[in-house]
């Protein structure tokens, strides 16, 4: 059977996420998503995803250890990060420093190891290459911040308020996995053939980086800028609307109701009422914007998905739009490598049959090239 795009064809059997676009439902592991991040950090959500049990006391002890070893760059990974001209993208100076890590820096470390050491760096990465492009000094990472808090203190210098980190890890935890996405499969076919865990992450980088997979939610952004006050809400939708523009922020080619990553963003947003007018904006905003898509375009079933929220949430931390997609790629580095050792627990390569369309001719002088 023919699906172009394997669109709905069924490619592995897994344990780590099931995602229900009818009910608008996302599991990890079998927990409902709104559950599992309501009482655990990203630091025991990520366990759970690579291990498929939370952490006790004594192994959460021991994984944060390890996660704030890993922070610290190889010498020849920094090296090579600071000779990056300023102008590389920062998905491109990922995807070179990731590599760079190659599967002999991790000596006899077992891929669960490995997995943890790319979750503690990547960030770390992404902090570094970011202050070099903004000629500013670079901030070394600190020992006493959790991963989250961390990030934001390498990205800018300043130690980050409660508000700013119990948003952001919220953010994380919510985008760390969602099912066989095209940079989660990208990962498991590299994997597949036996390479290298770092050649995979490779992979997922390279393909988060498309825009029609990682793109950054800016639009969401250029929209709420647009809106601005409360009073233009309404007069700014319904010109988009007679005009025939797409609205950012709304509809998921998956979930045909609610997307629940927005859902549970959107309660963190209003359990933050009044500490930022951009999160009161977006909460007021949201109603208006779902009855004015009821009222233009019926029986389509537009919610606001999960990039809505999200900018409004990097919005109100001051996070520029050059970040967003790779701090996404920072949360989804957990479901990349869960995938990968769930990949190499039962492998199988993957090679799908191609269908030759093209015209059966015989070689003659139309293939000769003239010189």
């Amino acid at each position: 059977m023919f699906q172009k795009g394997l669109k709905d064809v069924i490619a592995v059997h897994t344990k780590i996420a099931s995602v229900d676009g009818e009910k608008g439902e996302l599991r990890y592991r079998g927990v409902s998503i709104g559950d599992l991040i309501a009482t655990h950090s990203f630091e025991e959500v990520a366990y759970f995803m690579w291990t498929g049990v939370l952490p006790g006391e004594s192994e959460l002890c021991i994984l944060n250890e390890k996660l704030i070893a890993g922070r610290e760059l190889p010498l020849h990974v920094v090296k090579i990060i600071d000779a990056l001209p300023a102008d590389i993208p920062l998905m491109d100076a990922m995807r070179t420093a990731i590599s760079a890590y190659g599967h002999l820096a991790f000596k006899d470390e077992i891929i669960e190891g490995q997995a943890l050491v790319l979750t503690a760096v990547l960030p770390v990465i992404i902090a570094r290459h970011y202050r070099n492009q903004q000629g500013q000094s670079i901030v070394e990472a600190d020992p006493t911040l959790s991963h989250t808090a961390n990030y934001l203190w390498m990205l800018t210098g300043v130690i980050p308020n409660d508000v700013q980190v119990e948003a952001l890890e919220t953010y994380l935890k919510l985008t760390m996995e969602h099912g066989l996405n095209a940079s989660t499969f990208a990962a498991r076919v590299t994997i597949s053939t036996e390479s290298d865990l770092t050649s995979a992450i490779t992979s997922a980088i390279g393909t988060m980086k498309g825009p029609l997979h990682g793109g950054a939610p800016s639009g969401v952004i250029d929209l709420l800028e647009e809106m601005e006050t409360l009073g233009n809400i309404r007069p700014v939708i319904e010109a988009k609307m007679k005009r025939g523009e797409r609205i950012m922020g709304f509809g998921h080619r998956i979930y045909k109701t609610e997307d629940p990553r927005s859902v549970l963003l959107r309660d963190k947003c209003i359990s933050m009422s009044g500490e930022d007018d951009w999160l009161d904006l977006a909460t007021a905003a949201e109603k208006e914007i779902i009855s004015l898509l009821e009222e233009y375009k019926p029986g389509r079933k537009l919610y606001t998905n999960v990039e809505y929220y999200a900018a409004a949430i990097m919005r109100s931390i001051e996070m520029p739009p050059e970040l967003f997609t790779p701090t996404f790629s920072a949360a989804r580095i957990v479901g990349w490598t869960a995938h990968a050792i769930e990949q190499l627990s039962d492998n199988t390569i993957f090679r799908p049959q191609s269908v030759f369309v093209g015209e059966m001719v015989v070689l003659d002088e139309r293939f000769h090239v003239e010189r």
